[in-house]
């Protein structure tokens, strides 16, 4: 929830689970320099969210996920992975900005499946997804190389990346709708020293097809959006207090003159006992699309565009706004093969938080917390 998002509520669990099974960019220290290898060990991970938003005068929505992932080795140099997901939504939604909360409820499942091949100093990963919901289909692939110096200090990475979704809204606004995106990255990957690692990357996408939302009023979006980011990721390592500190720093942009900034810090703190803690920080600030409807105080009737507007929408996701995301993760080796897990994070989203501009006026304050348990099995 630190970035936009896609008009789907179901997009929160699918996204928020991702990035809690996703690998780190390190754990307790910068990546060693080493050729790229198949795993050695077969590990099967489960990871649970529970998500919940609301603002001053209601719940909306919450999202309870469960995720099981598996990696395996085969051959010495092939790896094969697989994640099923499955979300369950409920509560109410806004027609515009934060007002007619309307109930829902809706179920989603998912399956990626991924297969990595390992040469000498490279590595090349394809995988596909499929994701399904009452009203939602969607379908995608993507390739990704990774080719590292003879020094093993510096890795090249490159990927591609497709999705055709299906939109059939249930309150039948939207019927045999589709949206196609394509997306390209790019980066580099350099190792400093024994305490410093350094990332860029470069990503663009493409997309094409029905961007609005069905489910609210005065909702006409563009019929494409591209969209550019550019990340950028270093991590020291602190010999002293064997930590790792971790920065990152995010710019968004796209044709619907959102342009985005994300501010990230994490500190990893090995502790005896096989303990580790990982408090997280994350600043973000956006600023709204270009057909995005101002709402107005104490008005009881939905905004009307102005008549000579092609597109607009009332969409509180698509207006200037800044956020603070405060999180603390646990995590506890129980022995060679076992590993759990517990992460909480608050969300809190303000008009007046916008940084590099005003804020929208007219919302009132958003905030979400989410709840990620999880446990990994080597074998």
């Amino acid at each position: 929830m630190t970035e936009p998002v896609t008009s789907k509520p179901a997009a929160l669990g699918s996204s928020l689970l991702a990035a809690a099974m996703a690998l780190p960019l390190a754990v307790t220290a910068p990546w060693p320099a080493q050729a790229e290898t198949a795993p050695e060990r077969a590990t099967i991970s489960y990871k649970y969210l529970d998500y919940q938003d609301r603002q001053p005068d209601a719940d909306r929505i919450r999202v309870k996920a469960s995720a099981i992932n598996i990696v395996a080795p085969v051959g010495g140099v092939w790896a094969l992975g697989a994640t099923l997901v499955h979300d369950a939504i409920s509560g109410a939604s806004p027609a515009y900005h934060t007002e007619l909360l309307t109930n829902m409820r809706d179920t989603r499942r998912a399956a990626d499946l991924e297969a990595t091949r390992y040469f000498e100093r490279a590595s090349v990963t394809i995988g596909a997804s499929v994701s399904s919901e009452s009203d939602y289909l969607s379908r995608a692939g993507s390739v990704q190389g990774n080719l590292s110096s003879e020094d093993q200090n510096t890795t090249w990475t490159a990927g591609l990346s497709f999705s055709n979704d299906d939109i059939n809204a249930n309150n039948r606004v939207a019927k045999g709708k589709t949206k196609h995106i394509g997306a390209a990255l790019l980066g580099v990957t350099q190792v400093l020293g024994i305490n410093d690692i350094v990332q860029l990357n470069l990503g663009r996408s493409l997309g094409s097809g029905y961007f609005s939302d069905p489910y609210k009023v005065f909702d006409e979006r563009p019929h494409s959006r591209r969209i550019s980011t550019v990340l950028g990721r270093w991590n020291h390592h602190v010999p002293g207090l064997k930590g790792t500190v971790r920065l990152s720093y995010r710019y968004y942009s796209d044709s619907w003159d959102v342009r985005a900034h994300t501010l990230g810090a994490e500190y990893v703190q090995p502790l005896p006992g096989g303990w580790t803690l990982t408090p997280a920080l994350r600043l973000y600030t956006q600023s709204a699309a270009h057909f995005y409807v101002d709402a107005e105080p104490g008005s009881p009737f939905v905004p009307s565009p102005p008549a000579h507007w092609i597109y607009y929408a009332e969409d509180q996701r698509l207006s200037a706004f800044g956020a603070l995301t405060l999180g603390l993760k646990v995590a506890k080796q129980l022995n060679a093969d076992w590993q759990v897990d517990f992460k909480l994070e608050h969300y809190d989203q303000r008009s007046n938080w916008r940084r590099f501009g005003e804020g929208s006026p007219g919302l009132p304050r958003f905030q979400a917390r989410s709840v990620f348990a999880g446990l990994s099995r080597q074998f």
